[in-house]
């Protein structure tokens, strides 16, 4: 059934409008319903800013394609061998490819639509078990539902909306006929409420759902169930290249399931064995394989799985198909923390390199180790929780023999334009001594415990690794990659470099003609940018490109899968950040202007200076201003003063300061040019407002001569 927006609710439903600064930038802002059923077809209508002749939308799966019906309405046909998980789905307009929103499909469940009104037990939905109802929140009320259940059915109701994108922060409550309240929550995956119930007699009982502010329009998706439903499994690390074992706990796993000493909302959850196997290309290429798209860690979930090499596994329990939480991968043995080892004098003995899969079993738990490290050096010290959906936020203490403080670690992660990668993981770097003993404290940090809290402690001599993530540049955004014809754009690089530093290099593959991105050599162990340009020729296209990065240590050479994210709203909070599969990039309309250096490639010693000639190319005739050229994202070991190129100029010089101690080598680098120009995008309308454009330039390369090559 299509679903028609009150105008009412726009300002609800509608985010932050795209200020008056810059070109349109097309913005998915939200869809509904939120997902289908796997070999269904449904009505789909989107929401966005700079929506101008939307008649696409793409997915990230082959098996689910849209018709264009009208106005932001679209038929979507999903195939029937689409799994079940979350996919990506972007709009595709006169202004390019929007940002994506999130598009769930479900296997084995009847889909229905939330029908209004139902506000109160009277007017509840009745809906039957094992069934999704997708709705939306309503202003200052509740939706209600009612369903049948027999006594000792375990039913599990979920609602699914911030991992979907939406803005709902929902709360959820049970209730029997005789109006008990048998069951609350909120925010159990991250602000998305679960609940576990025991059915105690036959009966009718009320699901009561609305946002925590009784805020209105808000999507979600209500999946009532009483099949196999996972929790999480254990270990939460496996070895590459080898068969592993792992736990899985949850609900309903059927006869062949055994009780676990785990609880949680009072109800004993049940556990099976597995079998999985990490592929090598996991850490070959520095990879995570999801199949759930990793947005429920948290209450306010950042882009946290930007630095874990890890996967998602599908596995069949009781005739059912469940996707794990994510496992890390490593290239060492993985231990499992051994009780008791809640105190310094029961500390666990590990062999370094340790990779340890541990939970903090109980409220106050903290778990001891102890290590020898058999080198003098840095180490490398990791906790993973956030990242792996553990639900702890832990730090971790590292003492000597003696009891001094050695190190003592707790969140990490950047935060840097629209990119929010900060999260609550330790992570950093020890230096210990040979044939000294240490020993390891790791604890949450509000001494929470039970089946959720899960960690992996990884100890290891200090190697070169990196990880690479792409933002738009759009700031805040979202948006998606948009090049505007004789123009340019520009992805921002996010890195978390570890060991002795080394310059990286990342290409782009797949461009469609008309479109190059050249080479890009970035030696900032924390941001750079790969700046795309089009061709006046270049033909109107929206295509999926690639990434790549390497870097070369010695005789080895890293290459690494350069990670798609974006962010998920632009409000401040939540200031989300998450990944994408693909990385989509459209050319369109003409650019106002243009901007390139003469030279491509200059040579300069460390601590001195150098003149650069920059070239201006003005492509609308109408466009007479001024253009302020600055550096764009520079190393922070490599200046330049702003210039501005008058209005009657084509040419200028920008003095580009190398500091002296900046690495020799080569570094890629770009300005950008800033101009007011005359737009509306009301292509009859003659008023032309003057609108803020920035423009990236061509990228150069600059090879830094330091002191030590000076003096040999």
């Amino acid at each position: 059934m299509l679903r028609v927006f009150p105008l009412a609710l726009l300002p609800l439903l509608m985010l932050a409008f795209v200020a008056s600064a810059d070109l349109p930038s097309i913005r998915l802002d939200r869809m509904y319903p939120l997902g289908a059923a796997a070999g269904s077809t449904i009505d789909v209508e989107v929401q966005g800013a700079e929506f101008e002749e939307v008649r696409e939308l793409k997915f990230d799966h082959p098996g689910i394609k849209s018709e264009w019906l009208k106005d932001k309405k679209f038929k979507v046909a999903v195939d029937a061998g689409v799994p079940a998980g979350s996919y990506d789905c972007w709009a595709v307009g006169r202004f390019g490819v929007s940002n994506p929103r999130l598009f769930a499909i479900s296997r084995g469940f009847k889909e229905v639509d939330e029908k209004e009104p139902n506000d109160d037990d009277a007017t509840s939905q009745a809906v039957e078990i094992n069934t999704i109802i997708n709705g939306t929140s309503d202003n200052s009320k509740e939706d209600i539902f009612k369903f049948a259940a027999k006594k000792n059915q375990r039913v599990t109701i979920a609602c699914n909306a911030a991992r979907l994108d939406s803005q709902l922060d929902a709360v959820l409550a049970v209730y029997s006929k005789s109006g008990k309240q048998i069951a609350s929550n909120g925010d159990y995956d991250g602000r998305d409420p679960f609940v576990d119930v025991l059915i105690s007699e036959d009966g009718d009982y009320f699901i009561h759902l609305s946002d925590l502010s009784f805020k209105g329009g808000l999507p979600y998706r209500l999946v009532l169930s009483d099949k196999p439903q996972l929790e999480n499994v254990f270990p939460r690390a496996v070895k590459s290249d080898t068969d592993a074992e792992i736990v899985l706990l949850g609900r309903n796993f059927g006869s062949s399931a055994t009780e676990s000493k785990w609880t949680i909302q009072d109800l004993a959850l049940q556990e099976t064995k597995a079998k999985v196997r990490a592929t090598k290309d996991i850490l070959s290429l520095g990879r995570y394989k999801f199949l759930e798209h990793p947005t429920s860690h948290t209450v306010l979930p950042t882009a946290a799985t930007c630095t874990l090499d890890g996967f998602q596994e599908a596995l069949v329990v009781n005739n059912n198909t469940l996707v794990t939480t994510p496992i890390l991968v490593s290239p060492n043995d993985v231990t499992l923390e051994a009780e008791p080892n809640d105190t310094l004098q029961q500390a666990q003995k590990l062999t370094l390199p340790a990779v340890v899969s541990g939970r903090f079993d109980r409220e106050r738990d903290g778990d001891w180790y102890e290590i020898e490290p058999t080198e003098t050096g840095a180490y490398s010290i990791e906790v993973y929780s956030e990242r792996i959906a553990g639900r702890a936020d832990p730090y971790v203490l590292i003492q000597d023999e003696k009891g001094n403080k050695v190190v003592e670690l707790d969140d990490f992660g950047h935060r840097m334009n629209a990119f929010d990668g900060h999260l609550r993981d330790p992570s950093g770097i020890a230096n210990l001594t040979t044939k000294k003993k240490y020993h390891v404290f790791v604890q949450d940090r509000y001494r929470r415990g039970g089946a959720r809290f899960q960690y992996v402690l990884a100890i290891n001599k200090q190697e070169f690794e990196f990880h690479i993530a792409t933002m738009h540049s759009l700031n805040p955004g979202p948006a998606g990659l948009n090049i505007y014809r004789g123009g340019s754009a520009y992805l921002n690089f996010v890195i978390h470099q570890r060991g002795p530093t080394s310059p990286i290099t990342v290409r782009a593959e797949n461009l469609p003609p008309g479109v190059t991105a050249q080479d890009v050599v970035l030696r900032d162990n924390t941001k750079g940018v790969m700046v795309f340009q089009a061709d006046k020729q270049a033909k109107d296209t929206t295509v999926p490109i690639k990434l790549v990065a390497s870097s070369k240590r010695g005789e080895v050479l890293f290459e690494r899968e350069v990670r798609a994210y974006t962010r998920v709203s632009s409000d401040a909070n939540p200031a989300s950040s998450r990944p994408m599969r693909t990385q989509w990039l459209a050319v369109r309309e003409e650019a106002p202007f243009a901007i390139a250096m003469e030279k491509t490639k200059v040579e300069v010693d460390a601590g001195q200076k150098v003149e650069m000639k920059v070239k201006l190319e003005r492509h609308w005739p109408d466009f007479k201003s001024q253009v302020t050229l600055q550096a764009l994202e520079f190393p922070g070991n490599i200046k330049m003063t702003n210039v501005v190129l008058p209005t009657d100029k084509t040419e200028a010089l920008v003095t580009i300061e190398v500091q002296a101690n900046a690495a020799g080598g080569e570094y890629t680098l770009a300005i950008s040019g800033q101009a007011q120009v005359p737009y509306n995008k009301v292509k009859t309308e003659t008023t032309k407002p003057n609108t803020l454009v920035t423009q990236p330039s061509k990228p150069f390369t600059i090879i830094v001569k330091a002191k030590e090559e000076k003096k040999k």
